[in-house]
């Protein structure tokens, strides 16, 4: 494996930076206390600026609710958002009538094409224990064709999900969830909603979770096509070594992906995200929660929510 796989590194904020077709990425890991019977958090209030609170105050946020921990009713046009979930529940309702309550590996997944409201809330069901909660927030885009199309949910339930155990040759042992991709022959991730930019066969969308364990390396096979971009997000642990660069806990690093590379632990374990998809390479115009290919475009949206 050539040395020089690390194309370019940044570190992680709350927002991590992601490369086309991906538009956001946000990891979620919240320790909540117990519940109340409104299923929001036994536990003062005071002091967070409710309805805005990111703090991180005793290691949880409220993020947008008041009562219940979450995102109330927001919309979204021109793109997909997927929930991933590791811990922890997630109460989804939307404009089409749809609702489900997941959680501990089941992911949602969502296309909001030519529009749809929804919510996001993080129930906190323990009432005499804490409510771990966990999650991957992450956007992927729509090419113009597709932005308009009709709003799909899907759900993913986690015993559909592939989950591999690859061996180094030392045996240890490296977990794998793959959320969306193939990484083992014949055990492809359920499928994506049919519009989805990962629902066709040379967009190589790869969404894969692999925990590292002490001094473990796992080998990442090189992409189906040569123009894919792969990152890689190391969120938990020291650092991993990728050929001969040091990536930190904290960091992403965007990879060459046309070879194969293999991520070594140094010394304390690691979990690290791989996002990975042949871009779009459109035009892309955001304001808020909509995502369209031109300005005009945005107004309309803007327009049409109100």
């Amino acid at each position: 494996m050539p040395d020089d796989v690390v194309l370019q590194q940044v570190e992680l904020d709350r927002v991590w930076q992601t490369v086309d077709p991906f538009l956001f990425c946000v990891h979620h890991n919240d320790d909540y206390p117990e519940g109340d019977e409104e299923f929001g958090p036994c536990a003062p209030l005071v002091g967070r600026n409710i309805g805005m609170d990111f703090s991180g105050r005793d290691g949880w946020s409220m993020y947008h609710g008041s009562q219940v921990p979450g995102f109330p009713q927001h919309p979204h046009r021109g793109f997909e958002t997927i929930s991933f979930m590791r811990k922890g529940f997630m109460d989804h309702s939307d404009s089409l009538g749809a609702a489900a309550r997941f959680g501990r590996g089941d992911v949602q997944w969502m296309t909001a094409g030519s529009g749809i409201v929804h919510a996001e809330m993080f129930p906190l069901l323990n009432r005499d224990t804490h409510n771990e909660t966990e999650l991957f927030q992450i956007w992927i885009n729509l090419p113009a064709t597709d932005k308009m199309v009709a709003p799909h949910f899907s759900m993913l339930w986690s015993h559909e999900i592939p989950r591999h155990t690859f061996l180094d040759d030392a045996g240890r042992a490296t977990e794998v969830t793959v959320v969306a991709g193939e990484l083992v022959t014949g055990q492809h991730a359920p499928a994506p909603p049919p519009n989805s930019w990962a629902s066709r066969p040379d967009t190589d969308v790869g969404i894969y979770h692999a925990a590292i364990p002490v001094e473990g390396s796992w080998r990442l096979e090189a992409a189906a096509r040569e123009d894919t971009l792969r990152t890689i997000y190391v969120f938990r642990g020291g650092s991993v070594r990728i050929g001969g660069t040091e990536v930190l806990g904290g960091h992403g690093a965007v990879v060459r992906s046309e070879v194969p590379i293999t991520l070594t632990d140094t010394g304390d374990g690691a979990e690290v995200l791989v996002l990975q998809g042949r871009p779009i390479g459109e035009p892309i115009v955001q304001y808020g929660p909509f995502v369209m290919n031109t300005k005009a475009e945005i107004q309309k949206a803007y327009h049409d929510y109100q």
